[in-house]
This record gives structure tokens, C-alpha cells and sequence, in this order.
């Protein structure tokens, strides 16, 4: 894996983060999301939420990346069950998060999270980042059935590529 590489990915996404912000009036920020049910505004939460939940997940690829393999491919049989419930939980929390902490907060959230991460991913050593563990594939279109801990701290930018493209912070990005 190539650690500079992804502190260069956080680094570019902070950046984008806060122009994003910096550039959104309030109107844009209440305006509709382009293919979700999220206003610009708690799309960027959501946006955010990709980088917040890495923690948790890193924490799952060191748990069951030390198990038998069958272990983590149960455990995501299971919660690829839990799709609808866990698609429920991922919209209110956003719509909620996005509601709630406006632009100060969630800039200054992104900060702290993205400065955690970069302090996390040098301390890990080369056989965590190449432990991996079976995921839920149905979550996230960019899960994929089996992660290393290398590919967990690589999700989050790719998160938020993909949603970033589903702003609509001009009138005229409505689609």
C-alpha cells in the first residue's frame, strides 16, 4: 500500500471539503441532492459519515482478520441480510447529522476525523494493513466482498467522489 498516496486522497478530500462549504450559500446547502433524498447539506454529512465510520471498520479487519475466514464470511452473510434495516439506519443518520451540525461543525468534525486518520494509518504496520476479513458487499458499492485493512482506509474517498458528484450546489447542477 502506498501510505502517501492515501494521505495525499484525505488531504485533497479536507480540501474539497472545505470549499465545498466555503463556496455553498445557504439556499444551496437547503436545495435537493441530485439521486438521493438528501439536501446538499446532509449529503455532505453523509460525505463526512465515510470518514468517520473508519475507525469501526478498521476495528472489525483487526477483530476478524485474526479469525478463521469463515468467521467474517458469516458475520457478513449476516449483515448483507440486514441491508434494508442497516439502509434505514444510513439515511436517518445522515438526514439527522446533515440537519443538526451545520457548516462549522461539520468542517471542523472533517478536520479532526481526517488528522485521526493520518496519525492512524502511520502507526499501523505493514501486516495490519494486509490483514482483511469478508465484507457486506450489498452495503456500499464500494465494498467489495473481501478488504484488507489497506482497502478500508481507501473507501472513504472513494465515498465521497461518488456523492460529491450528487451535489447540486449551483441551480443550474440540478439534473
Amino acid at each position: 500500500m502506498d501510505r502517501q498516496a492515501v494521505h495525499q486522497e484525505l488531504e485533497r478530500a479536507r480540501s474539497a471539503f472545505h470549499d465545498l462549504h466555503a463556496q455553498a450559500t445557504p439556499a444551496d446547502l437547503k436545495r435537493r441532492s441530485h439521486g438521493t433524498r438528501w439536501t446538499n447539506q446532509q449529503l455532505l454529512f453523509h460525505m463526512l459519515l465515510g470518514y468517520l465510520i473508519i475507525r469501526a471498520l478498521g476495528n472489525l479487519v483487526r477483530l476478524f482478520g485474526r479469525l478463521p475466514p469463515g468467521v467474517s464470511r458469516a458475520y457478513a452473510a449476516v449483515l448483507d441480510a440486514g441491508t434494508r434495516p442497516f439502509d434505514v439506519a444510513n439515511f436517518l443518520g445522515s438526514w439527522a447529522g446533515g440537519t443538526a451540525l451545520g457548516r462549522r461543525g461539520q468542517t471542523a468534525l472533517f478536520d479532526r476525523v481526517i488528522d485521526a486518520l493520518h496519525h492512524r494509518l502511520d502507526a499501523e504496520t505493514d501486516a495490519d494493513l494486509a490483514r482483511g476479513m469478508h465484507y457486506p458487499a450489498r452495503w456500499d458499492p464500494f465494498f467489495t466482498p473481501y478488504m484488507t485493512l489497506a482497502d478500508v482506509y481507501r473507501f472513504p474517498t472513494q465515498h465521497f467522489d461518488f456523492h460529491r458528484r450528487q451535489l447540486t450546489l449551483e441551480p443550474n447542477e440540478q439534473r
